[in-house]
C-alpha cells in the first residue's frame, strides 16, 4: 500500500504492513488451491491403506476361525491290532498288518491311499503304496489289510545278522491318506514296534 504524504512538492512512498484477517487468510487460501489436488490423492491412499489392513485383519481372524473349527472336528482314529506273517511267494515274503480304524462320521469315508515303511536293524527293508482300498464304514470300525512284502534277499541278509536268533526287530510305519467332508484329504500316521519271526522251511514249502 502506498501513501502519499503532501508538502514541500515531493511524495515519498511508505510500506504499511495489513494486519487484517482477510490479509492473513489469503495466502493460505492460495496455497491450498494449488495443491488441492494433491492433498485429495493424499486423503484417498490413506483411506485405501486403512481399508487394506482392515480387509488383512478379518481375513487373519477368519482362518483362525477356520483352524480353530477344523481342530476341534472329529477325526478316524486308528490302531495297528496285529503284525504277523502271512505267506511266502516267489519274490518275498509277506507280512499283513491288521489296522483299526473308527469312523464317527454318520457316512462313510473314502480312503485316498495307503503308504507303509518297514524297518529293521536301523534299515527300511521294505515300503509300498496301496491306493484306493476301499472307505470306512460309517459310525463304525474298519479293519484294514497292509500286506507288507520283504524281498527274499533281505531277509538273508537279516537271518546272517541275527545269527542264531530267528527273531527280527522291526518297526513298521503306516500312513492312512483318508478323505473327510468339508476338509478334505487327511493324513493319519500310525507307529508300531514289536518282535517278528523270520518265516522256517517249513513255511517256505508250507
Amino acid at each position: 500500500m502506498e501513501i502519499r504524504e503532501h508538502g514541500r512538492g515531493h511524495v515519498r512512498p511508505k510500506v504499511v504492513t495489513c494486519r487484517h484477517p482477510v490479509c492473513l487468510v489469503l495466502p493460505f487460501i492460495s496455497m491450498r488451491a494449488s495443491l488441492g489436488v494433491k492433498v485429495s490423492f493424499g486423503v484417498i491412499g490413506v483411506s485405501v491403506i486403512f481399508a487394506v489392513l482392515k480387509m488383512s485383519q478379518l481375513l487373519d481372524k477368519a482362518k483362525t476361525y477356520v483352524a480353530d473349527k477344523v481342530a476341534n472336528m472329529p477325526k478316524p482314529e486308528a490302531t495297528v491290532a496285529d503284525v504277523d506273517f502271512q505267506k511266502v511267494s516267489r519274490e518275498s515274503v509277506q507280512y499283513l498288518a491288521k489296522v483299526s480304524v473308527s469312523n464317527p462320521y454318520a457316512t462313510p469315508l473314502p480312503i485316498c491311499e495307503i503308504k507303509y515303511s518297514f524297518k529293521s536293524a536301523d534299515r527300511e527293508v521294505a515300503s509300498g503304496t496301496i491306493p484306493d482300498p476301499g472307505s470306512l464304514k460309517a459310525k463304525d470300525s474298519t479293519m484294514l489289510d497292509v500286506p507288507v512284502k520283504v524281498p527274499h534277499t533281505v531277509l538273508l541278509s537279516l537271518a546272517r545278522d541275527i545269527g542264531a536268533d530267528w527273531d527280527i526287530d522291526y518297526q513298521l510305519d503306516i500312513w492312512l491318506i483318508i478323505d473327510l467332508p468339508v476338509i478334505g484329504n487327511i493324513t493319519i500316521p500310525l507307529s508300531q514296534k514289536g518282535e517278528i519271526k523270520l518265516p522256517t522251511l517249513r513255511d517256505m514249502f508250507a
